[in-house]
């Protein structure tokens, strides 16, 4: 499932993928933590279309939830194990939430744009 998500996101040329394993920390509230970001509302959005779009085609999952596309500021789609978090770029710098789960296995995915 988390290899669709980042096909899915590098489709719309998110931005600075990291993938968050948090299978180590206890509490945690999920498994992984994908992160990007989109430089506009409707990129931001458009991300999470795709991302919607390609792991219901391609895996036959759907997320439980999304939230946040009214506004395409910060829309997090929840897998259950995986939570995709889909950021404007400035939203991604003011919550910084890579250093809030800095106790996981951070793995940043190389983009070729």
């Amino acid at each position: 499932l988390n290899a669709i998500i980042v096909d899915a996101i590098q489709d719309v040329k998110g931005h600075e993928i990291v993938i968050i394993d948090l299978t180590s920390i206890e509490d945690a509230s999920a498994d992984y933590f994908i992160v990007c970001h989109g430089n506009s509302p409707s990129q931001v959005n458009a991300i999470a279309d795709k991302v919607v779009k390609k792991t219901t085609e391609l895996a036959g999952e759907s997320p439980v939830h999304v939230e946040g596309k009214t506004n395409g500021r910060w829309v997090i789609a929840d897998y259950f194990n995986t939570v995709v978090h889909i950021f404007h770029r400035e939203s991604r710098e003011f919550y910084r939430l890579e250093e809030l789960w800095s106790d996981g296995v951070v793995s940043n995915i190389k983009t070729d744009y």
